[in-house]
């Protein structure tokens, strides 16, 4: 089930990230989760 989000994810958002620092990357790999939630909400 792990996989299927993180591949929508990289379908959806792209694959790499564009930030440096590990924070940032961090940052920016939990937003992208967010968004996928909140889409999967929308739609159901």
């Amino acid at each position: 089930m792990t996989e299927t989000v993180n591949s929508a994810v990289k379908r959806s958002h792209g694959e790499a990230e564009r930030a440096r620092s590990w924070f940032r990357e961090f940052r920016e790999i939990a937003l992208m989760c967010v968004v996928y939630n909140i889409k999967r909400a929308v739609k159901q």
